[in-house]
């Protein structure tokens, strides 16, 4: 599969980290995805995309078109066709926000399909597919996604949102090595307006987003063909004890740090894709299992004792 990527030109850079396109047969077509700082736009050029939630009670779901994403506090996982040909848009995590008339609530921990999050979302989407049709470039359906976010960005922003984005910019710049009360304090507002603020522009509060960058931080520290010490590394980026990392660490990837680095190692980031950040593939899987995934990651929660990582 190939990646083709590329940080977008002002003034959609205030609002999206990257946009990409992803083609061809993937090497792994079943991947579990951590939560990460951003939220989400999927454009699908091919076939059908299945999505699978951590939390069992959340029905699995088959997308042929596109979906949008808010930022998610847990895992999910993705799997995709034999071949794929598919545009995302990384938003940052308030990146959403002026691009759609929902709450941002309301897209946290879930995947959205366009044409239910407004009609005029369906005509965006519909206007992308047809421009990119079957035979355009991977630049030039990046640039026809550029030009739709474009024109669908609104000209005021929110209420609330500049602060938010000056806010998240600093926690973004520190990987959420920040105390949020300092950045309320000098930002002039209460902490409990701040996180009504998040709330309403990223779906959850500031201290949420400062623990994905956090661990986002922790992932892309990982030299994965060296030793690690995670101890060193988890202090590093902020984790004052064992047990925190621990179970921190299993609730956002299902692994343990080792079962996690073994997988790393086995499984290295093709070539010329970005580099490691969490996404892996699902051990022993190329295609979907024939149980329910759901039923997988419930097993992956209850196996496996916690580590002794800080011990001499």
């Amino acid at each position: 599969m190939d990646y083709v990527g590329r940080v977008p030109d002002p003034p959609l850079d205030r609002f999206v980290d990257d946009v990409y396109c992803l083609t061809g047969v993937p090497r792994h077509r079943l991947m579990n995805v951590p939560p990460m700082p951003s939220a989400h736009l999927m454009v699908n050029l091919g076939e059908p995309v299945r999505l699978w939630d951590a939390d069992p009670s959340v029905p699995p779901a088959t997308i042929t078109g596109g979906w949008l994403m808010g930022v998610w506090t847990r895992r999910f996982l993705i799997e995709y066709p034999a071949a794929v040909r598919v545009v995302g848009v990384h938003f940052k995590p308030w990146g959403l926000s002026p691009f759609v008339d929902v709450p941002a609530t309301a897209l946290r921990n879930r995947w959205v399909p366009v044409d239910a999050v407004d009609a005029v979302w369906q005509l965006s989407l519909d206007r992308m597919r047809d421009r990119a049709g079957a035979l355009a470039s991977p630049a030039e359906t990046l640039r026809i996604v550029e030009e739709e976010l474009r024109s669908r960005l609104a000209e005021a922003p929110s209420r609330g949102l500049d602060l938010v984005r000056h806010v998240g910019g600093q926690l973004a710049a520190a990987w959420g090595a920040l105390p949020v009360g300092a950045l309320a304090d000098a930002a002039g507002v209460s902490g409990n307006h701040l996180a009504t603020l998040f709330k309403s522009h990223v779906g959850v509060t500031p201290k949420r987003v400062a623990r994905i960058y956090r661990f986002a931080r922790l992932i892309l520290s990982v030299d994965a063909p060296r030793p690690v010490d995670w101890p060193a590394l988890a202090q590093a980026v902020g984790f004052a004890d064992q047990a925190h990392f621990s179970r921190e660490f299993k609730e956002f990837t299902g692994h343990t740090p080792t079962e996690y680095l073994a997988l790393r190692r086995r499984f290295p980031a093709e070539r010329d894709f970005p580099p490691d950040n969490g996404p892996m593939p699902v051990d022993g899987f190329s295609s979907s299992p024939d149980a329910p995934e759901t039923d997988r990651i419930e097993g992956e929660r209850a196996s496996g004792s916690e580590e002794n990582l800080w011990a001499k």
